[in-house]
């Protein structure tokens, strides 16, 4: 499925379609760390993904994510990934990594949802911010998509309570010249 306000040479980097497709993604949250978030990701009965749970900031905790096991996603080229989705009116982060590890830095960005709405996100990789353990990085390259091996998708807003995000596709676009 490829939004009409997508244009050029799209790939269809997730479409979230069979439990299958769930096996490709992981859970973490701030329960590594002493946190008492709790997430899940699930399959609708529309055959969209669905990540939700409740933030919590006792224990020091505060975030809930999901992440995709490392692969080479081959997008080279590409200008960044677009992602469709529906959500809270919450501000949720995609994250991209670059090498296989669990942990280490990544590559952020931010951005809000509109409540009960279908938005499609569209985030440049080259806009997005060198991070560790939330701490913004110095002296970091600018993301390239051919260096992406793991995407994520985080919740760390400083707001407790209950959460949903549901996600119709994941596409890598290239530039619009």
């Amino acid at each position: 499925m490829i939004a009409n306000d997508m244009q050029g040479d799209n790939k269809l980097v997730f479409d979230f379609g069979s439990r299958d497709k769930l096996g490709q993604w992981v859970i973490v949250n701030d329960d590594v760390m002493g946190g008492l978030s709790e997430s899940e990701l699930h399959l609708s009965d529309e055959g969209t993904a669905i990540f939700e749970g409740t933030l919590s900031l006792e224990n020091f905790g505060g975030f809930a994510s999901v992440r995709s096991v490392p692969y080479a996603y081959d997008l080279k080229g590409y200008q960044g990934l677009a992602v469709r989705v529906r959500g809270d009116g919450r501000r949720y982060v995609l994250r991209f990594r670059t090498d296989r590890k669990a942990d280490g830095p990544a590559y952020e960005a931010e951005f809000e949802t509109a409540r009960d709405t279908w938005i499609t996100v569209y985030v440049p990789f080259q806009e997005t911010v060198p991070t560790f353990h939330g701490k913004r990085l110095e002296g970091f390259p600018k993301l390239e998509g051919e260096r992406v091996k793991q995407i994520g998708l985080m919740i760390a807003d400083k707001q407790p309570g209950p959460f949903r995000l549901e996600l119709a596709w994941i596409q890598a676009y290239r530039p619009r010249w």
